[in-house]
């Protein structure tokens, strides 16, 4: 599951492939956004935990990863 999360007051968004299902990703963030935890803490699929302070939260994107290209032709 492709996770982007935008935070506040930083140029760039981050991305993280995370082997969390879309619902428990939703749950996590509705978690954090409602006060009841101070961070967003989101596991990669490489084991890496993220956390994020909850106040600093812009958007957070949850999607399918999309397929890699490969190659030099047009599609």
């Amino acid at each position: 599951m492709e996770v982007k999360i935008g935070v506040q007051h930083a140029p760039r968004e981050i991305v993280l492939e995370s082997g969390q299902t879309a619902e428990e990703v939703e749950r996590v963030v509705a978690e954090a956004l409602a006060g009841k935890s101070p961070l967003l803490s989101l596991m990669d699929e490489h084991g890496r935990k993220l956390l994020v302070p909850a106040d600093r939260l812009a958007y957070v994107e949850i999607g399918e990863p999309a397929p890699r290209k490969v190659g030099f032709g047009t599609v």
